[in-house]
């Protein structure tokens, strides 16, 4: 029996800390020239309460998107201990390529995955890089992915990452902006027999809406009434983020598991996207409801969106990467172990994979 394992993680956490506090100044609007009409601690207050994010990390100006995504696969490479050679397929996620300080446009050409393989020194020919714009679970659709051209024999090891730089393109005067961060994760993929083990991917499952829905997130002008109105910003309508995600998110993770043939009562983690600590809690508690069970288990979900932030595609590998070396209290994995990967974001995208570790 041969299946898709992960080897090796890596992850990076960029160095400036940002603050609920540092947002105390700002001047926060609804809409263009819509003031909101309470005091930005009281704004800032609310958001604690709502999202959990108690602080969140920036990327120095000297750094950019795929420099990130580099350092974070150079980590998954050295823990696999491959031959970064050997690599069949770099897959890159993200959806804002490199943008740097204090200018406006992206910078996708050349690929992202390709200024990773040309930073990381791989010669081999035969090892594709190409990009991934799938929303926030755009790393999972390159686990996705990778599993099947391993499955299909078109590769035997990919490099599949997540990254982003959110803070270079959030609206100062939006207080959606104080929910984004930057950061990268990344894995390393082997297609290996498990027969002794059983390791590896299971199932996975994937959803698009595209029509009322493909705009609930999207990139607009400040609501700063003196904006420049040729800039453009990321932009979110969060209600309706919500209620998308509690509607369709549950029933996507359960088809995964189902299609798994692995017991509810077996699942002993669920790695969910860091976007909204309120959101994470209902989606995994209306999950376990479809089961008939209305308490969700104790130390189920790790967190670290309370001083990450949300990082988009980068939540998840980063997160996995920090509990299985320890460095999330109270959450471990052994082997064995059955998770649950799922994720949400533009497109309206869901997608989830569920993984014995």
């Amino acid at each position: 029996m041969f299946r898709t394992v992960i080897t090796g993680t890596g992850c990076v956490i960029p160095p400036v800390i940002k603050k609920n506090d540092d947002f105390i100044s700002g001047n926060f609007y609804i809409n263009k020239n819509e003031p909101i009409a309470q005091p930005a601690i009281r704004i800032i207050e609310k958001f604690k309460q709502i999202t959990g994010i108690e602080e969140r990390r920036y990327a120095c100006d000297t750094t950019n998107t795929s420099d990130l995504a580099t350092e974070a696969a150079r980590l998954a490479i050295q823990d696999s201990g491959i031959d970064p050679e050997t690599i069949d397929q770099i897959i890159m996620a993200h959806n804002y390529g490199d943008i740097a300080p204090q200018t406006y446009q992206p910078d996708t050409v050349p690929s992202l995955a390709s200024r990773i393989k040309h930073n990381l020194g791989i010669n081999n020919p035969t090892c594709v890089p190409y990009d991934i714009l799938f929303g926030c679970p755009g790393w999972l659709q390159g686990l996705i992915q990778a599993d099947i051209y391993c499955r299909a024999g078109a590769a035997k090891r990919c490099l599949v990452i997540g990254s982003e730089l959110l803070s270079r393109i959030i609206d100062d005067h939006d207080r959606d902006s104080m929910i984004f961060s930057d950061g990268a994760g990344a894995c390393v993929l082997e297609y290996q027999d498990t027969s002794d083990t059983g390791r590896g991917i299971l199932s996975a499952c994937t959803r698009s809406d595209c029509t009322d829905e493909a705009f609930y997130i999207y990139f607009g002008e400040s609501y700063a009434p003196d904006a420049d109105g040729h800039r453009r910003y990321i932009k979110m309508k969060g209600r309706k983020v919500y209620e998308y995600a509690l509607k369709h998110v549950p029933a996507a993770m359960k088809q995964c598991l189902d299609q798994s043939g692995v017991a509810i009562e077996d699942l002993k983690k669920i790695f969910i996207h860091q976007a909204n600590e309120k959101m994470d809690e209902a989606i995994v508690r209306d999950f376990y409801q479809l089961y008939g069970i209305q308490e969700v288990p104790p130390f189920v979900m790790p967190m670290c969106i309370h001083w990450l932030g949300n990082s988009s595609v980068a939540t998840i590998p980063t997160l996995y990467d920090l509990v299985i070396k320890g460095q999330v209290d109270d959450h471990a994995l052994q082997h064995g172990d059955v998770v649950l990967f799922a994720s949400v974001g533009a497109g309206m995208n869901i997608n989830a994979v569920c993984y014995r570790y």
